[in-house]
Order: C-alpha cells, then structure tokens, then sequence
C-alpha cells in the first residue's frame, strides 16, 4: 500500500532502491509540510478574518471603519497600497473615500483630515458604461478583476496609473479590484489593493488565488460593516431631526416662544462640554462620555415635550383675564353699561337733560347741559375702568389695598340683557388679584404639570440602555437642590449634574429672553442677581452657576441672543 502511494516499483527492494526510498520519503515529507504550512497558513487567515469581521461590526463611527477596512485588507494581503471607493449618493460615480500606500507612506482621505484630491471617477461616459477603468467596471458589473502586470494589460486603460507612477516613481504591477456589495446585491464601493509582496523575500508578485478569495470574503464583511453604520447614522439622523421637529412644534404652539428649546439645547450642551472639558476647580475630574452627552443632549431638546397637552391660553397668557382672549373687553363693555345706566337714571330723574348731548350721548358736555355730578360719575368709572385694567397686567407684587380696591368694585352691579351682574364676575376678581405674575395656582399647576408629563410620554418610548435616563433627564429641569421643585419634589444629590445643568439653562434663557410679551426683557445684572438669590434658595446648583459665570458664558451668550441695552455688566 505505501508503494502504491509513493507511486514506487517494486524493485524498490532491491539494491540501490533504498536510496529511491529515501528520496521519496523526502518528498512526502516535503509535501507534507507544505500542506502542513498552507493548513496553517489558511486557519491562520480564517482566524484573522474572523478577528477583522468582529472588530469591522463593533465600530460604529464611519470614518474610523473606512480606515479599519483600508488597514486591514492591506495588511491581510501583503499589499504595498490599498484604495477605498465608495459610490456617491447619486449612484453616477465612484469617489476616492481613502487611499494608503505603505511604501510611499502616503495616507489621504478618511480621519486623517488630508483631503482626497483625486477627482471622482465616472461610471458612465456618455450615456455607457465606463468599462475603461478598472474601478468602474468593478462597480459597474460587480465582478472581481484580478491583474498580475498593469503594464502588461491591455483590457483596461491604466494612463492614471502609470502617470503616479512617474510622479512617486513607483512602480504598479498587481492590481486586485473587488466589488463591495450589500446586503441586496447593490455594489456600495469598489476595494483595490495594489503590489502583493512575497511575505519573506518582499519581491511583487501577483496576487494568490488564496488572498484573492480571502480578500473577496473581506470586501463582502466590510460592506455589511459600512452598511450596518450607514443604516444606524441614518436612523440616528432621523430620530434627531424628528426630536427636532417635535421641538419646533412645540415652540411654534407660542408665538412669543419659538426658539426657546434650541435656545437651551444649545445652551445646555455648551455648559456640559465647558464642564468636561475643564482641568480646574470643582470640576476638574468632571467628564461625560459620548452616550452622556448624546442623552443629555436628546433630553435638552425634549425637555418641554409635555406642553403638548397645556392648552395654549395658558401657555401664552400675558394678561390676567386672558383665557382664549382678553376678557378684559367684557369688563370694559360693562363700564360702559354702567356708565350709560347712570346717565338714563339721571335723565329720568331730570326731563330735562333730555336734550342734552348728542343722540344720548351723555360723554359730551359741549353745550354745558350735563350736571356736574354725571360728569364726576362718569369721570370715576373712567377712572376705575382704568385702575382694573392696570391690574390686568402682569406685576411683581399687588398689595392688600389693591385686591380690597377690586374686591369692593366687585361688589357693584350692572344691569344687562341677562339680568343684574356683577361690574366684576368672582373668577375676573379671582385672576385680577393674583399676587405676583398673570398665573392662578391652577394654571401655574397646569403649567408645572409639563414637566410630569414629559416623563410620562417619553417613559414609554424604549430608548436604549446607554441613553435610558433620557426620561428622567428632559423631566427633571425644575427640580431644585431644597426639594421644593417639580414634579418629582427630588433634593440633593438625588438630582443629578446633568438635570442641574438644564436647570440652569431653562431658567437663565427665561430670565434673559426678549420675545415674551408678558414681561420686559430683563439686563444682565438683574439676572445675575436673580441667579444669586436662586443660588441662595438652594434652587440652582451654586457650582454650576459660579462655573457659567466665571467661564463668562452668560457674556457669550448674551451677545449672541440679547440686545445690547441687556448686557449691562459683564
């Protein structure tokens, strides 16, 4: 049986055939260690491209994976060089993505940052096909081309390649071009590796049947990889214009409020990335990772989600009768009733005023008929109409005095077409009396109850594990350090840095803010010390607000979004 095998004679046995013997064992054993090496040679291979492929689908940043694809295909096929193309959107040409040359040390494109400066090559020419180059037909026709001599070649045109050559002089020999295709088939990019080297003598040789199909299993991971990132960048795009949009619709339910959730989107993110980015002071050793910054940045843009469900009234109410309008014109028609009650009591009272005026209209006293007494009443409803409506705006403080002024004026009636009413209905007297601001307690509760239902509603969509305190985030920006804040009455340490830092922003873009109708714009100085006072109540975080202020970021950001006259200080 061993005979057979050897292929020997069966004078093997006799004299000399021992040295034949001999010389076939070698060859076996010379056989059996070149299978052994390329065995091994392929296992090792495998091994590798299995490394490649799991290390190709845990990256996630494109440009990072496009280098690990060049790198790793070069290094895998003892290739001098290797270039990345990819298809551009429009599908009409392919575009130099990365292109590395180990010999000449030349590295562009990628996240190198030096920029590819050759042009993008057409995969048609006039309405056809590019079958010239090399590239294009790879991706024109998804087929592998394999040369071993670009000078010996005629196929293709390879005027590009031998003008580098001249430029670097260098030297293009074997060109290996693979397709790089999707999971439907499509060719998303073109991979070329360039002069494959002899692992021990380093000579050009061409590329192995081996490395040819080895590399082809590497374009074809690569592609699912490039793929795979692509689709989460998309959908990553997408959730963050659709927050986005969500956002501008909830500022656009105020007129007197488009912009605010940018304003303190940005605003929030400027503050945590100062605060990561510092060596110094409290928060030296203060640092947040890329998931960190990318919840609190979604949180910051959802942070005013809940006012979907607070009616518009109260979000835009800058009077104290404002509910859909200004009530204010009904108590302004009753002074007028009254007004014109009176005059008709006196005119009964004295016939002879009948004349006075013009078609009754008991105001005008050009003729000097009207007693002196209407003219005085008349006068004093004016007056009262007026003090009711300067209670109708907004004030920092009303007195006892002020509210037993309205609530005596309450008392009076007025005949209407409905019967007898009050000059002031209780819910009027109720909202004209309001102590500080335009809000009853129940519409400030209204109001408070945004920051409940931003959690509720973002809580029931399944953000990932790495960004799962989105929620908690977006909701907790008016929670104070006293525990006196809303919705979760949180103190302390039980609110964390990021929420503190949103709190801060919400409020200083409130307190700055120059399009609300409601209040005047206040100067920096007031803020500041509005700010103190906060820090003071141990609402705010007083290492945040010393931070904002000694990093002058209230200064940036007054001279990007105030008016001059509001940056007093600085």
């Amino acid at each position: 049986m061993f005979n057979r095998i050897l292929n020997l004679s069966p004078e093997a046995s006799d004299w000399g055939g021992g040295d034949r013997r001999r010389g076939a064992d070698r060859r076996l054993v010379n056989e059996i260690n070149r299978l052994h090496a390329q065995v091994e040679r392929q296992v090792r291979h495998m091994n590798q491209l299995a490394k490649i492929g799991v290390a190709l689908s845990g990256t996630r940043d494109l440009d990072l994976l496009l280098e690990m694809i060049v790198d790793e295909a070069q290094a895998f096929a003892h290739a001098d060089g290797a270039t990345l193309y990819l298809v551009t959107p429009e599908r009409d040409a392919i575009r130099f993505t990365i292109a590395y040359n180990h010999k000449l040390q030349l590295r562009t494109g990628g996240a190198t940052g030096a920029p590819v400066t050759f042009p993008p090559i057409p995969l048609q020419i006039d309405g056809q096909p590019n079958r010239n180059n090399v590239s294009a037909f790879v991706a024109n026709t998804g087929e592998l081309i394999d040369i071993p001599d670009v000078y010996q070649s005629t196929a293709f045109n390879f005027e590009g390649t031998k003008k580098f050559d001249a430029a670097f002089d260098y030297l293009t020999r074997s060109m290996l071009t693979i397709p790089m295709r999707d999971h439907e088939g499509d060719t998303i990019g073109v991979l070329q590796l360039i002069n494959a080297r002899d692992a021990d003598r380093d000579d050009l040789i061409a590329f192995s049947d081996e490395t040819r199909d080895l590399s082809a299993s590497l374009a074809s991971q690569a592609a699912v990889a490039i793929t795979n990132a692509r689709l989460i960048k998309d959908l990553q795009n997408l959730f963050d214009s659709f927050i986005q949009a969500i956002a501008a619709a909830i500022d656009e339910k105020s007129p007197y409020t488009g912009g605010h959730i940018s304003r303190v989107a940005n605003l929030t993110m400027a503050i945590a990335g100062r605060i990561d980015a510092t060596g110094e002071g409290r928060f030296a050793g203060t640092h947040f990772n890329s998931d960190e910054l990318y919840e609190l940045r979604l949180a910051a843009w959802l942070h005013d989600t809940g006012k979907i469900t607070t009616p518009e009234y109260v979000i835009d109410k800058h009077t104290k009768l404002e509910t859909i309008f200004d009530r204010m014109e009904l108590v302004r028609l009753r002074f007028e009733l009254l007004k014109a009650e009176v005059a008709l009591k006196m005119l009964n009272a004295q016939p002879s005023l009948a004349t006075a005026g013009d078609n009754g209209n008991f105001d005008d006293d050009s003729n000097g008929a009207l007693p002196p007494e209407l003219i005085a009443e008349q006068m004093r409803l004016d007056e009262e109409f007026k003090f009711v409506a300067s209670c109708n705006a907004t004030q920092e403080f009303v007195p006892d005095t002020t509210i037993d002024h309205l609530k005596a004026l309450a008392a009076q009636t007025v005949t209407t077409g409905q019967g007898s009413e009050p000059i002031l209905t209780p819910d009027e007297l109720y909202n004209l009396s309001i102590r500080k601001g335009n809000l009853t307690v129940e519409e400030r509760k209204v109001i408070e109850n945004h920051a409940l239902m931003t959690i509720k509603i973002l809580e029931r969509l399944p953000f990932p594990r790495k960004i799962k305190n989105v929620p908690y985030i977006a909701g907790a920006h008016h929670e104070k350090l006293n525990g006196k804040g809303y919705p979760l009455g949180q103190s302390g340490d039980q609110i964390n840095l990021q929420a503190r830092i949103m709190a801060l922003a919400d409020i200083f873009e409130a307190l700055t803010a120059k399009d609300r109708p409601y209040k005047q714009p206040k100067k920096m100085s007031e803020v500041l010390k509005i700010l103190n006072f906060m820090v003071k109540d141990q609402e705010l975080d007083p290492d945040v607000v010393q931070f904002f202020i000694d990093q002058k970021m209230h200064v940036e950001y007054a001279r990007e979004h105030l008016g001059p006259e509001q940056l007093d200080v600085e």
